[in-house]
């Protein structure tokens, strides 16, 4: 299944993708697409319904994120070799994790909006997970069966407050608000079987900046759900962003990061594509 949730900001309705390319409603079987609704147990029960039997979603909505109630946005470092060497990092030995904050997850096309002082505004197409049963120190054999599906994350960050700033800590530079676009779907994890054999891709203005695969994981997500599980305990809506291939801004020489009416359009085979354009900077706190 493709799941999706459709609507303005804040009241966005279920629904998901049918066959048919159409997108149809689930606003009268379900409240929303959160925790409990990404439960396996309930998804199995959506698996009966007759997509075909729902109400047409006319027009063209907004997409919002697929997911409703995230609890934990976790985000995984110089996870593609070819990123890292790039960055100039040594290929780590275990998982590099760090979070963004819930609060700057959005819509697959909602604008993004850089922060006040944003001079380093860069992109990173990932491999979402999303969890559908509570995981618990859960070994890497019996991983996925805690994963209710995937989607295309857009791992905006800025990296003057990610690198430059006091502390060096990535968390500063990864979670200001419109820096999550997450969508436009959550594809079950029957429908996209093996998560290690799926192309990803970006485009700036046009222009293709990354190009890779999930095959060239350095941690396949088997391992980053065990891995995370091990550091905290994962419940049903929580997102692992799994890292980005090479091809980031900070990685080009010279550098090169966005400026406000850049477009910026990324995807993953199977799971969609996302567009935002890159709106003017937020006004400084008053």
């Amino acid at each position: 299944m493709k799941l999706l949730r459709h609507g303005i900001q804040g009241a966005e309705k279920p629904g998901l993708l049918a066959g048919d390319g159409t997108l149809r409603d689930l606003s009268g079987l379900l409240a929303d697409l959160g925790p409990d609704q990404l439960a396996l147990g309930a998804l199995a029960a959506l698996r009966a319904i007759d997509p075909m039997r729902l109400p047409v979603v006319e027009g063209t909505p907004r997409l919002g994120p697929p997911i409703a109630g995230t609890r934990k946005f976790i985000a995984i470092g110089l996870n593609y070799h070819d990123h890292a060497e790039e960055s100039g990092q040594s290929v780590p030995n275990e998982p590099v994790v760090f979070s963004k904050w819930t609060s700057c997850i959005g819509g697959p096309n909602d604008d993004i909006v850089p922060p006040p002082g944003s001079t380093m505004l860069d992109w990173e197409v990932e491999l979402g997970i999303v969890i559908g049963s509570t995981a618990r120190s859960v070994g890497e054999a019996d991983a996925l069966a805690h994963v209710a599906g995937y989607c295309v994350v857009n791992d905006v960050s800025e990296r003057h407050f990610q690198l430059k700033r006091d502390g060096g800590q990535w968390d500063k530079g990864k979670g200001f608000d419109s820096f999550g676009p997450v969508g436009p779907w959550l594809v079950t994890s029957d429908e996209v079987g093996d998560p290690q054999s799926l192309d990803l891709w970006l485009k700036v203005n046009g222009k293709t900046m990354q190009n890779g695969t999930t095959s060239k994981m350095i941690f396949s997500c088997a391992r980053l759900v065990s891995y995370c599980s091990g550091l905290m305990t994962l419940e049903p809506g929580d997102i692992i962003a799994t890292g980005t291939p090479a091809g980031v801004g900070l990685g080009m020489k010279p550098p090169v990061f966005l400026q406000p009416g850049d477009v910026v359009e990324l995807g993953i085979r199977g799971l969609g594509t996302q567009r935002q354009q890159v709106a003017r900077r937020s006004a400084p706190n008053a």
